[in-house]
């Protein structure tokens, strides 16, 4: 019994996941522009991290300097680094695609030509007793 109901289980379980390993849409032009941007973004952040950082470790080391100094004790040379750089403010990446150009209307069927015409719905369908 408990042989019969583990393979019950079994079989429902990779039945039911493979739903789980069914492949996605791809992402649309939207979706892959903003993770682009998002991805830019968090390299962005992660630079000005490393700037502030490095702005406090120099901070650090010139008041360990001075301190050594103002007690009289000795203090090796500062070991000279790259100077921390500034990554600036942040500057959304540019797209390789041109921006889609808006969707235009489509325009009415017309029932008749005349100075007093109306338009169609789409789809619809005129009866010719009714036209104009």
């Amino acid at each position: 019994m408990t042989r019969t109901l583990t393979l019950i289980a079994l079989a429902a379980g990779a039945t039911l996941s493979a739903g789980a390993l069914a492949k996605l849409p791809p992402p649309s032009e939207a979706q892959q522009a903003k993770a682009a941007e998002t991805k830019a973004r968090a390299a962005w952040s992660d630079k000005v991290a490393a700037f502030q950082l490095c702005r406090a470790q120099d901070r650090i080391a010139t008041r360990y300097y001075a301190e050594r100094q103002a007690q009289g004790k000795d203090a090796r040379a500062a070991v000279q680094t790259a100077a921390c750089a500034d990554p600036g403010p942040f500057v959304a990446p540019v797209s390789a695609t041109p921006p889609a150009a808006p969707p235009t209307a489509p325009v009415p069927a017309v029932a008749s030509t005349g100075p007093d015409a109306k338009p169609v719905a789409p789809g619809a369908v005129q009866s010719p007793v009714k036209a104009p």
